[in-house]
């Protein structure tokens, strides 16, 4: 059975279709008002909605953009005299299903109703495969089990739903564009496009051409138009990966963008609105591009609104196993390859230079060679040496200064090693509550002097249960 309001002002005519309605096997709510019918639509919750379109107070066209704004799902069907047939008409381009003039005849309400329930079916079941759509979306693929980044998904999610710009930094194969659509997929755009763009990987003359679209004759070349990145994502999110690299006249041209939400394609006579979130991801320092004049101050600040660092995969060594693990699943498909515990005690003993992507390629390497359906520490190729800054220079010989510095200054207190065993958590233990002793418990000033980022020395703490 279903539910549908009727609205007339016309008391015999309420009556009669009342009366049909209800023969039809409907259950119906008549009203003689607009104001009446309102009164109790939010408890009868009708599954249609009849009304005529010329009424006192609240006509047939407020009737309409209430029941919109209240559920847009609900079909709205107008009576009208024939004479206004244009009104009705109008109606149903504001979003009116459908019109009967009066006298009206049986048949035709059967149907039409018929017809408005199957279109309502049909919306609700679309609305409801969207909510199904959107909840699995929602639910963000990034494998981890250190706190560290269940503090920065975490985060992800309390600002998804807005649209302030977000800066992600880290080293290489951090996981940075999967941070980026993790966070697009939990905001309100996430039925919309998600572009990327590698600012570092376009050659100069033509970053232009490929953020902020071209027209047919632009230059040399262009034989139609063609959008930009910004235009693609238009609706939705757009990363900038590798912001860093970007050249410096198209970081001015970018800066405005943001500020006018305006696209200036090459060639063409008018800017273009764009309607995009912003995400920005570097492994370079943008302060210190900014202080050597290579990057705008303005922009920067731009990009800086919400800054997400992600900690290299040595600092959140306990992601390792997981994401191992992961990668297996996906290179071995259905065989049944398992690793030894040596192979993930030496997973976690090394530094990863390249970071997760290191990892799943080591990983895929040696599923594929494998021998048996056991993977072994044995089996791992040699590490590579290499330095812990972004560009991951190799390390020959003695190293930098600075390497060799840091070595001295971190080892040099730690004096003879004992002849028995020792446990590298409690040296780890007892260098952070040291380190913590001689700057007066201050967690900033002590993750700086020990050379981690602020959240690894408060996962530390956690994790060694240090007050």
């Amino acid at each position: 059975m279903s539910r549908i309001m009727l609205i007339d002002d016309d008391t015999s005519l309420r009556e009669v279709v009342a009366f049909t309605l209800r023969e039809q096997g409907h259950e119906v709510d008549a009203h003689g008002t607009g104001e009446s019918a309102f009164g109790s639509i939010e408890s009868f919750r009708p599954d249609v909605v009849i009304t005529d379109l010329k009424m006192p107070g609240i006509d047939g066209m407020e009737v309409l953009r209430r029941v919109v704004d209240i559920d847009a799902t609900i079909p709205v069907i107008m009576l009208t005299a024939f004479g206004s047939i244009t009104d009705a008409v109008e109606a149903m381009r504001h979003g009116a299903y459908d019109y009967l003039t009066k006298p009206y005849d049986r048949d035709e309400l059967r149907l039409t109703i018929e017809q408005a329930l199957e279109r309502r079916r049909l919306l609700l079941e679309n609305r409801t495969l969207r909510d199904r759509l959107h909840e699995e979306t929602r639910r963000v693929e990034f494998v981890h089990a250190s706190a560290a980044m269940q503090e920065i998904l975490a985060m992800i999610r309390r600002i998804a739903p807005t649209e302030a710009t977000v800066l992600l930094t880290g080293e290489s194969g951090t996981g940075k564009e999967v941070l980026a659509h993790a966070l697009h997929s939990c905001s309100d755009r996430w039925d919309k496009p998600f572009v990327a763009i590698d600012c570092a990987a376009i050659p100069r003359d033509l970053m232009e051409s490929e953020l902020f679209g071209h027209t047919k004759g632009a230059f040399t070349g262009a034989v139609k138009d063609k959008p930009g990145k910004f235009q693609r994502a238009d609706g939705g999110t757009l990363l900038l990966d590798e912001i860093g690299d970007l050249p410096p006249e198209l970081q001015t041209k970018l800066l405005r963008v943001i500020e006018t939400r305006l696209v200036d394609v090459v060639g063409g006579q008018q800017p273009v609105p764009v309607d995009v979130r912003l995400i920005a991801a570097t492994n370079a320092d943008l302060e210190e591009k900014v202080q050597r004049g290579e990057f705008r101050h303005d922009l920067y600040y731009r990009l800086h609104v919400i800054p997400i660092h992600i900690p290299p995969l040595r600092a959140r060594a306990d992601d390792i196993p997981a994401l191992w693990e992961h990668f297996v699943r996906r290179y071995a498909g259905d065989s049944p390859v398992r690793s030894s515990p040596g192979l993930v005690r030496a997973l976690m003993a090394r530094r990863w230079p390249g970071n997760v992507r290191e990892l799943a390629n080591v990983c895929q390497r040696l599923v594929l060679l494998r021998s048996t359906d056991v993977l072994q520490a044995d089996d791992l190729p040699p590490e590579e040496q290499r330095s812990e800054g972004t560009g991951g220079e190799a390390v020959t010989g003695g190293g930098s200064s600075r390497n060799r510095d840091a070595g001295r200054s971190s080892g040099d207190f730690l004096g003879e090693l004992p002849h028995d065993q020792l446990s590298l958590n409690d040296v780890e233990r007892d260098i952070i509550v040291r380190a913590l002793a001689k700057h007066g418990g201050n967690r900033s000033r002590t993750a700086a002097y020990l050379r981690i980022p602020r959240h690894v020395l408060l996962y530390r703490l956690e994790k060694f249960e240090i007050k």
